[in-house]
Formats: structure tokens, C-alpha cells, sequence
């Protein structure tokens, strides 16, 4: 069983709706629905003082979601992490519409939870040791 997690920085964006919880929030709203994800609560929000930007966090059934807007660099980061298999969301057109993004880089990380052996038979004759 693995999971997934998507890295995401989006530029280029409307630095207004970086720096609106609203926005934001309709974001994660969005994201929660389109992708059939499970809040366990309701998000958590801090708002940086001046033209600053805002900071959420969405705690998930299948582990969470977070974003950090930077208005000044008309960027934002996205953190999603789905302890379960999920399919792909159309990060750059969503964030387009959503954020007004000009340009969206996506990593994709396969998350293992127990490590992965080469065979069954290797398993049984070889140590496996992780490195710290």
C-alpha cells in the first residue's frame, strides 16, 4: 500500500488572492471536493501582517493539505499528502482559475510505507537495514 504527495509552486499568480483568506479558502474548498478528500476539522489560517500573504492547513482523513502564498513574489506553495492512492488533479489549470497562475511545477512523490524488497525469497535470506 503507498500514498502520494504533490509538491506544488504556482507563479505568476493575482498577488490580491494570495493575500485573501477567501480565496484561499475556496481553494481548499475546490480541492476537497473535486478530489473527494475528508476533512477531519475545519482549516486553520494565519494572515501575514502588511501586503504579507496567508498560510492554511487542512487536516485530512487521508493525511492533509497545506498553502503558502508569497503576494510579493506573486507565488504560492501547496503541500497535499493522501495516505491512499488518488488520482491526478489538474493542478495548473485549477490554480489558473483559482489562484491566476501563469505557470505551475508539480512534483509527485509515491510515499512507501514499508520498504520495498527485490523478492519474497531475497526477504527471507537477506537483512533488510535503513539508513537513518
Amino acid at each position: 500500500m503507498n500514498g502520494s504527495e504533490w509538491v506544488v509552486e504556482a507563479y505568476g499568480c493575482d498577488a490580491v488572492r494570495l493575500g485573501d483568506v477567501r480565496a484561499m479558502r475556496a481553494l481548499f474548498d475546490a480541492m476537497v471536493a473535486e478530489l473527494g478528500l475528508h476533512p477531519v476539522g475545519d482549516s486553520v489560517w494565519h494572515t501575514f501582517p502588511g501586503p504579507g500573504g496567508v498560510t492554511g492547513m487542512l487536516m485530512l482523513a487521508e493525511s492533509h493539505l497545506t498553502v503558502h502564498t508569497f503576494p510579493e513574489h506573486a507565488s504560492l506553495c501547496l503541500n497535499l499528502f493522501c495516505c491512499t492512492p488518488r488520482a491526478e488533479w489538474p493542478f495548473a489549470d485549477r490554480l489558473a482559475d483559482l489562484a491566476g497562475a501563469e505557470a505551475v511545477t508539480v512534483r509527485r512523490f509515491d510515499r512507501d510505507y514499508a520498504p520495498r524488497l527485490a523478492s519474497a525469497s531475497a526477504a527471507a535470506s537477506t537483512p533488510v537495514s535503513l539508513v537513518r
